[in-house]
């Protein structure tokens, strides 16, 4: 992989982290705020905690891209970076731009999901 592309990769990976990490605090302040509120009738109620369950739920999904970030970030620093963990060939850089924690090439994503 060229220098440039994987200072790029690194850039694009660190820069979607910290917006993870903001996304993460600002769900942190509502859910507080949301199990703060006084519900009058049923309905409150039901409101709250819907909107809790759906906080709680990004939340989740936030967490696991940040360990996929963070786990493509210690690759790069390990120079393994770009390489498929079922069949270790090189990822293409055109999947690693759309998508740059991925950790397995086109071909064997296919394989994974369909086995999932």
């Amino acid at each position: 992989m060229k220098k440039e592309d994987l200072s790029f990769l690194k850039e694009e990976l660190e820069t979607r982290k910290e917006k993870i990490k903001r996304v993460l605090k600002d769900n942190e302040k509502e859910i507080k705020a949301l199990t703060r509120t006084d519900a009058s009738d049923e309905a409150d109620h039901a409101t709250i905690s819907t909107d809790s369950a759906i906080e709680q739920a990004i939340n989740y999904q936030q967490l696991k891209e940040l360990k996929e970030i963070d786990y493509a970030l210690f690759k790069m620093d390990n120079k393994t970076y770009g390489i498929c963990e079922m069949c270790e060939e090189t990822i293409g850089i055109q999947r690693l731009k759309v998508k740059p924690q991925a950790k397995y090439c086109i071909v064997c994503r296919e394989i994974v999901e369909k086995t999932s």
